[in-house]
This record gives structure tokens, sequence and C-alpha cells, in this order.
């Protein structure tokens, strides 16, 4: 009876069941209402009592988060969101835990927090917001802003190589990417639905755009004129093929990527990239997850998806193991066990 009680009550959340009475202080027209729209849309639909949802984020625009989703929630420091979240975790494997960071949090202060956590596999979700910049700071550039970009930081622009989400992600031994922009609300819904079935690190990319201090960043991509040249929508056991008609595809040829036209004589579709997103081998994926414009489309949608041991659940295993052997079963026990003397 209890246990169909609790299903009843999950079944009636909503999304204002998880709107914060908080005033939302992001800039008009910042992606990141769009995002917050749309968690708030996938949390009553995961079949999770409200009060096993935590939200942890680091340092940032995004990071003020917590604030804004009726949830437990921890705003941290700098670049630390993913060992508070690998805590909260390890702590309490029942909760589902949603990390939010931008590329700066994330890869810059915390990359080192951020790629172990991938390497464990900790099952938390993790969404990246990218605007490439440093926006609550005022416009320095950060680990993904493209070189040669001029920002207060960088007056005659940028010398860094810029890092790539996906790149990262995947050479960390991560099992799970995706990759959204910030303009499609239900694409976003769709694949934070996806990453917090998968059962390990789950790392969405959002493409988010900064209309303060790097507007039209992605704009290559997320524009009316080119969005249809420069977007890649991948599904598994699908041909990637992309364009207004679908008349691009993408082809394997020796060790990179290129696109093709199928309308071109001797193009067919069984020429072009099927896409797998299941796979161990993560060497497409990589370069799937590489491809940019202006000489390949992006590559939205699930990227990786593979299925792996959790460091949570094996934490779980082996604490279950140990106390079956062990003798030691209560403090007491230890107090009272080996050497003991009384103190007259």
């Amino acid at each position: 009876m209890e246990n169909q009680l609790i299903e009843t009550d999950l079944l009636q959340l909503t999304k204002e069941d998880f709107a914060s009475d908080q005033m939302v202080k992001w800039c008009p027209g910042c992606g990141d209402h769009a995002i917050l729209k749309a968690v708030e849309n996938v949390f009553p639909n995961l079949g999770i009592k409200k009060e096993d949802f935590v939200v942890v984020s680091g340092i940032g625009c995004s990071s003020r988060f917590p604030y804004y989703m009726n949830t437990y929630g921890i705003h941290g420091i700098h670049g630390r969101a993913a060992p508070m979240a690998t805590g909260v975790k390890l702590a309490n494997p029942k909760l589902s835990v949603w990390m939010i960071t931008g590329d700066g949090d994330s890869m810059a202060i915390g990359g080192n927090h951020f790629i172990h956590a991938v390497r464990r596999n900790i099952d938390i979700n993790v969404l990246l917001f990218n605007n490439k910049i440093y926006g609550l700071t005022k416009g320095q550039y950060s680990p993904t802003t493209p070189q040669g970009s001029k920002t207060k930081s960088s007056p005659q622009g940028s010398f860094e190589r810029p890092f790539n989400p996906g790149e990262l992600v995947i050479g960390a031994q991560g099992n799970f990417f995706a990759r959204v922009i910030d303009v499609n609300p239900k694409a976003m819904t769709s694949i934070f639905i996806e990453a917090a079935k998968h059962k390990g690190t789950s790392v969405v990319e959002i493409l988010q755009n900064c209309v303060i201090f790097s507007n039209k960043a992605h704009e290559l991509i997320t524009s009316r004129e080119t969005k249809d040249q420069y977007q890649l929508w991948l599904e598994h056991g699908k041909p990637m093929r992309f364009g207004k008609d679908n008349e691009f595809g993408i082809v394997l040829k020796g060790t990179h990527l290129e696109v093709v036209n199928l309308n071109d004589e001797g193009v067919k579709e069984s020429d072009l990239l099927v896409h797998d997103q299941y796979t161990q081998d993560p060497g497409i994926h990589m370069m799937v997850a590489r491809m940019m414009p202006p000489e390949l489309p992006v590559a939205l949608g699930i990227i990786r998806s593979v299925a792996g041991f959790t460091f949570d659940q094996q934490m779980e295993d082996t604490i279950a193991s140990e106390r079956e052997k062990s003798a030691i079963s209560a403090v007491d026990d230890l107090l009272n066990s080996g050497n003991t003397w009384e103190i007259k």
C-alpha cells in the first residue's frame, strides 16, 4: 500500500512543484532561462520523489541554478561541484544528483575534479552550460573560447587552443555524452530524460548563448539562415544526414570525416556513416564529437551511451560484501575487539 501511495503521488507531480519562489536573476534573453524550464519539465517525469532530487553547482551564472529549483541543493565554490556531487551520491545513493556547471567552472579551476568524476563513472547527471565565455565575471575568455577571440582578458586575441567538452569527456573514458542547443527546449527535455536514465556519469553539453558578453557565439549553428547546414541531429542506427532536404551526409574517409552531397553522381546513402551510440569503441564517437563548423556540422543529440559499472554501485557492493565477512557489526564490537583493558 505504501508503494502504491508513493507512486500515486509521483504521478501527480508537475513542473510547478519544482519551480522556486526565488526571483530568477539571469539577463533577459539568456539561454539559461530555457534550460531551467526544460529541467522543470523533466523532473516530474522521472518517477522520482521530489525530496530525492539534489541540485549541486559551483560558481558562475549557471551555478545559480539550485536557487531556482524547488529541490534540495548546494551552491558550492568555484570548480568544486563535481566532488560535492560525488559526496552527495556516495552518502545517499538513492538520490538523483544533478550537477550544474559552466565551461569555466568545470574545465578551468574545476577541470581536475570534472575529468575524474567522468573517469570514475559516478551515477550523477552533469549539465554543462557552454557559452564560451566567463559571463558572471564580465567577459574574460574561458577554456572553450575560440582561439583569437578578443575579450576583456585577451584584448589582442586569445592565444589558447580551446577545449572541446565532448573530446574531454570521451578522452576521460566517459560513457555518456550528448550535446543540445538552448533554442530547442523540446530536444533538451528529451535528452535530459535519457541522461537521467543512464546509469553512470552522464554529461550533456548545452550550447548556450550569453547575450551580453558572448552574443551569437553559436550563431552558425543556431541562426535560421545556417542551422540546416550546420546541425546534424544523431539517431542511433540511422545514417548521418543533414541539410534542409537531408541532402548532405557524413562519410568516413581514412582517418577523418567528410561531408558529401547525396545529389552528386555516385554518392549513395549506403556510403554514409551510421550512428551507433552504444558501441564500446570510442574512436568514431570522438571524431563525431569533434565535428565543428565551418568545415563540418556540429553533432547534436546523444553521441555516446555505453553501459558500465558505476563507482557508487561498486562501493555499495564492496561494503555489503565486507559486512558479511566482518565480525564487527557495530561500534561496540570494534571497541571491544583486539587488545582491551580496564582503567581502575
